[in-house]
């Protein structure tokens, strides 16, 4: 049975996930030793590290896109461990972002994935007898796998055979035990809170005499003799089941003894839990991520202390193919992983839980208790945020803005950041790319309740979007407040004239004259971002920001800015994606000049590595059109006289079933095909080739 309070309870373990992985990061191995961390931080309470933002982290990545294979392939069935290789290969870049490439036979992932491209398929890819014990213990299998057990409440022997599906692609052994165990221990968390009950749900399905199972049971033995002592515990661990023991660059075993002892010296303490994980040593980021979405499922929101909530803000990125994909809003998703819950138990999803969750458009309801949405406020001397449930335009949340001492001028933006740029971030990890989730041409609307305490005038607010590179505000007009009444706040984004957006909000100004000072609050609701888009991208206005030129995802070939231009050269096939993952009917004009070689495409409809289309250039004098699902295959053919080192204007349109190619504004191919109903845009060759891109044009139908 679906539990009443399920959403909340995804919501709450998937930001424990998550605060657990940005807790451990910062001190994860092979420089920070367990000593290392100790005399440097002493007793961690809090994050060690302020991030501007947290960029990608493999612990994350995992779970949220491999989970795709509910969409991809499994969609009537259980999964199978090729449907999550499929998803392995359709949403990763090879050698970029997702997870460690440390290289064959030293990274699990790294070797499967090789595997898996060379057409071994999974669970071969992962097994013992592909790889060998040492590199298919890895701990790899179980930090993958928290999302399977977030929609499999209440049943841990499910949760625990997906959690193995899952696991198999690259992993065997003791490495599938992880995730078996710990996708039963999240599934019970739904159940109840007591810890002990948690881990024995989590060990009732692997083997007793299992190693897994073993290093549980030593330390749980050794808390009922020690039970306030989690350091004694860990010197333990470290003399019968060290690294020293188990060979490899993270083996599962040491760490599964520090998951076990973080969670029994917690004592069902969130906070406590992933701390200690993270005091542990060994590898941080993936113990505390997995504690944290046991015990943020059973401790529930509550339990989660605010100094550790507040700088997630309902936000993290990820790494993958899609930069659409790759901005994440925690309560949206919260909400998707909760209907796919109801889809796998096979029970009724509410009506009211479906109507909430848009996964092309932006859709903010404050519905979750505490969620903000990653809204954000650019002066936080004059204004800060929280959610609330005192006012609300629909169900029962809202978020509060207060407003503290502004006077004419003063002004502060409250405002949702749809795209990321290089600068946004203090590091590199995992490459992360992005597409923008908001465009020309959408529209921006929210409810607004204003809540004046003091100040002899009304305050004003403008809607307003930034643009990225030039950091340019376009401000729409101003408009008064009305106190203690909801207004309608409504407005088109305007031509961004090439560049893409990075904010999208409100200005709030004060027009109070020096004294009384404006104060009190505002209250926002029902924010969307929503309608066709049509825009340009200009590359005088772009940059390279992760070895992306902005706003593509590249896969394969080196990519520059050149002149204006998108410029590539490759000896392989190589591709370039970005947009609206789930946009459907649209066009997209670009200027294509090629250099050398006989393929130059334009993509479209792509659902990442190995699904979509592909039109253009296909040969001497010819185009064709191409559908990839898991290998090329020609769909159509003519007749087409191209040259090389010569600008053609490609216009390629997806409409319905039909997809065209007009070159230079005639009309040269159409065809029908019904397999892939939605995705990104980009460019591609299926060979080596030298190309420009320049003068994109983005128009949904």
């Amino acid at each position: 049975m679906i539990p009443s309070n399920y959403v909340e309870k995804i919501y709450a373990g998937y930001l424990g996930m998550n605060i657990g992985i940005r807790l451990g990061a910062p001190v994860e191995p092979t420089i920070w030793t367990y000593e290392r961390i100790q005399n440097t931080y002493g007793d961690i309470t809090g994050y060690i590290k302020e991030f501007k933002n947290f960029a990608a982290d493999d612990d994350a990545n995992g779970p949220y896109y491999f989970l795709r294979a509910l969409y991809d392939d499994a969609v009537d069935r259980d999964i199978t461990p090729n449907d999550v290789a499929r998803a392995w290969l359709n949403y990763a870049r090879e050698g970029i972002g997702m997870f460690w490439w440390g290289g064959y036979g030293v990274s699990t992932e790294h070797t499967a994935y090789i595997h898996l491209k060379k057409g071994i398929e999974a669970p071969q890819s992962g097994s013992i007898e592909q790889n060998g014990l040492i590199i298919a213990e890895q701990i790899g299998g179980q930090i993958f796998i928290d999302t399977w057990g977030l929609v499999n409440p209440c049943n841990p022997k499910k949760a625990a055979d997906f959690g193995e599906a899952a696991a198999r692609v690259s992993h065997d052994g003791e490495g599938v035990l992880g995730a078996r165990f710990f996708c039963a221990a999240i599934s019970k968390a739904f159940e109840t809170a007591d810890i002990n009950e948690i881990i024995e749900a989590g060990l009732r399905q692997i083997p007793n005499d299992s190693l897994y199972a073993q290093v549980a049971r030593a330390v749980l033995d050794f808390h009922i003799q020690h039970p306030d002592d989690f350091r004694a515990c860990r010197a333990m661990l470290e003399r019968d089941w060290g690294y020293d023991k188990y060979k490899g660059v993270c083996h599962i075993i040491p760490n599964a003894g520090v998951c076990v002892l973080a969670m029994i010296y917690g004592q069902g303490d969130f906070n406590r839990t992933v701390e200690i994980a993270t005091m542990c040593g060994w590898d941080t980021d993936c113990n505390a991520g997995n504690v944290g979405t046991v015990l943020g499922v059973a401790c529930g929101l509550s339990g989660i202390g605010e100094h550790y909530r507040k700088p997630i803000n309902d936000s993290i990125v990820m790494s993958g193919i899609s930069g659409y994909l790759n901005i994440l809003d925690i309560p949206t998703y919260a909400k998707e992983l909760a209907i796919l819950g109801y889809r796998l138990a096979q029970e009724q999803c509410p009506q009211e839980l479906i109507d909430s969750f848009k996964e092309d458009e932006i859709y903010f309801d404050f519905e979750l208790p505490g969620s903000t949405h990653n809204i954000r406020v650019s002066d936080p001397f004059f204004c800060r945020t929280k959610h609330s449930t005192e006012r609300a335009y629909q169900g029962t949340g809202s978020l509060e803005v207060v407003f503290d001492r502004m006077t004419r001028g003063e002004h502060s933006k409250v405002f949702y950041k749809p795209f990321y740029t290089r600068d946004d971030f203090n590091d590199e990890r995992y490459s992360p790319t992005f597409a923008p989730k908001a465009y020309s041409g959408q529209k921006v609307s929210m409810k607004i309740n204003l809540d004046q305490w003091g100040g002899n005038a009304p305050m004003t607010i403008a809607p307003y979007v930034r643009l990225a590179t030039s950091k340019k505000e376009l401000v729409q007009g101003y408009q008064k407040l009305v106190n203690e009444q909801w207004i309608d706040v409504e407005f088109e984004i305007p031509d961004s004239e090439g560049e893409l957006i990075d904010e999208v909000g409100i200005v709030l100004e004060s027009d109070s004259t020096r004294k009384p000072k404006s104060l009190g609050r505002i209250f926002i609701d029902e924010f969307k971002i929503f309608g066709k888009a049509a825009y340009t991208i200009d590359f005088h206005k772009q940059a390279t920001n992760f070895g992306c030129v902005t706003p593509f995802a590249h896969n394969h070939g080196a990519w520059s800015l050149v002149d204006g231009s998108m410029y590539l050269m490759t000896a392989e096939p190589s591709e370039a994606y970005t947009g609206n993952y789930f946009a459907k009917d649209y066009s997209v004009s670009v200027t294509l000049n090629p250099q050398s070689g006989h393929s130059h495409m334009v993509a479209i409809r792509a659902q990442g590595a190995m699904r979509g289309y592909h039109v253009g250039f296909d040969g001497t004098d010819e185009v064709a059109l191409y559908i990839n699902n898991f290998g090329y295959t020609k769909l159509a053919s003519c007749s087409y006289p191209w040259q090389l080192n010569q600008d053609y204007e490609f216009k390629v349109t997806a409409r319905g079933n039909a997809i065209t190619l007009c070159i230079n504004g005639e009309p040269i191919l159409r065809h029908t095909d019904n397999t892939w109903g939605y995705g990104m845009y980009g460019v591609s060759t299926l060979g080596a080739a030298r190309t420009y891109y320049n003068h994109f044009k983005i128009t949904e139908i």
